[in-house]
């Protein structure tokens, strides 16, 4: 177990714990306000039976395997230096569980529920602690070999690689697994828009988000004496910067603005605790850019169907800010300095890959074994119903 912790500390990162538990609430209502009416419930269900199976997986195994520490002690271990470490477990828990809640949104409207909780336990037992270690434990000696030969690590405060680039990345593998929902691309080309059945859900899911993150953020200080407000200042700035770009690209259409700010948000994680505000405000800028541009393409020319984009809003905004954080977190851009733009590049690609290798393996073993996608029939009819019997409405209920 660690060193002495103080009371304070305790509450800190309780308190962070709590902030980014809420968070999972935006994730739910997000997905609740873009997905059609008839896959409401089941975006509800997913979000909390997800994090639920997610601690399972990382108290048994994932934990264990990021930072070789175990809680089969008796309580009184547990509970000494004010059950710090217990409680910097469940902190660390609600970054883990956001990936599959990132997950979940590529997948909406087809997957079925419990091939996806396999998936969620592989993924937060394996495949995202695997790379947690390397990240924010020197795990293999990768910080140490990077450290020696380019003179600094990795570098990625609060995760824009750790978390956000990887559940992007092993969410694309999971939509090219599932393939496209039935009809939403014709024959001859066409798309077949599907609009958000809720405006109003999916502005209270970001903005449930945005104020997270400050815990998400800030929070990883993970110590009092280690809280610095330029982290809070440089999430903010992020955030307007991916709202105002995503709204003059998006042609003010109310879903990319809202997602513009997340994207702000993702992309800056990684170097909130170095670079400027106004280096954060730019990394916001071109985040929301990234955003709305790759979301579009993705969707209509390349024919992904990732129903919330998370692909280009985690996976690519992540990279963009695990990247970024080696460029503006120089000090010659007015960044503190301290980190490689070859130790960024090198450390995004590899969690990256990691992604893509875990994703695909996890995806394609379910899909050949069990299979991943509803029926045709209950696609039709709606997760809601087919899954869980009930619509969003009470009046509509499956015999």
């Amino acid at each position: 177990m660690r060193a002495l912790h103080s009371p304070s500390d305790v509450l800190f990162i309780l308190l962070g714990a709590i902030l980014i538990l809420a968070m999972h609430a935006g994730f739910a209502f997000l997905e609740l306000g873009t997905v059609r009416q008839k896959n409401q419930v089941n975006a509800l269900v997913k979000i909390l039976v997800d994090f639920s199976v997610s601690t399972l997986a990382y108290f048994f195994i994932g934990y264990g395997v990021a930072y070789g520490e175990h809680f089969f002690s008796g309580a009184q271990v547990l509970a000494q230096h004010n059950g710090y470490d217990v409680t910097r477990f469940f902190f660390l828990l609600t970054f883990a569980a956001a990936v599959p809640a990132i997950i979940s949104g590529g997948i909406a409207e087809r997957a079925r529920f419990a091939p996806q909780l396999v998936a969620t336990f592989a993924v937060v037992g394996l495949v995202y602690p695997f790379f947690e270690g390397i990240a924010w434990n020197g795990a293999f000696g990768v910080q140490a070999w990077l450290q020696a030969r380019l003179g600094a690590g990795f570098h990625d405060f609060a995760g824009s690689v750790v978390v956000h680039a990887m559940g992007g990345w092993i969410a694309l593998m999971a939509v090219l697994q599932l393939g496209a929902r039935h009809g939403h691309y014709a024959r001859d080309g066409g798309v077949k828009a599907h609009p958000p059945s809720s405006i109003p859900f999916l502005a209270l899911g970001a903005w449930i988000l945005i104020v997270g993150w400050f815990g998400f953020n800030v929070m990883s200080a993970q110590s009092l004496n280690r809280i610095t407000g330029l982290v809070a200042i440089n999430s903010l700035m992020a955030m307007v910067g991916g709202t105002l770009a995503a709204t003059l690209l998006g042609r003010n259409d109310p879903g990319f603005v809202h997602n513009g700010a997340l994207a702000g948000l993702v992309a800056i994680c990684a170097s909130s605790d170095i670079v400027h505000p106004l280096a954060a405000l730019v990394i916001g800028a071109v985040a929301g850019l990234l955003f709305v541009r790759l979301f579009t393409l993705t969707q209509n020319r390349w024919k992904i169907d990732d129903v919330l984009g998370v692909w280009p809003l985690h996976g690519l905004c992540g990279t963009w800010g695990g990247i970024a954080c080696g460029i503006f977190g120089q000090q010659a851009l007015g960044g503190l300095g301290g980190v490689s733009f070859v130790s960024q590049l090198l450390g995004t690609a590899l969690g990256i890959v990691v992604a893509v290798l875990g994703g695909f393996v996890i995806y394609g073993t379910l899909r050949r074994s069990v299979g991943l996608r509803l029926s045709q029939e209950d696609e039709y009819l709606g997760a809601d119903l087919a899954i869980h019997k009930i619509g969003a409405t009470p009046d509509i209920a499956r015999p």
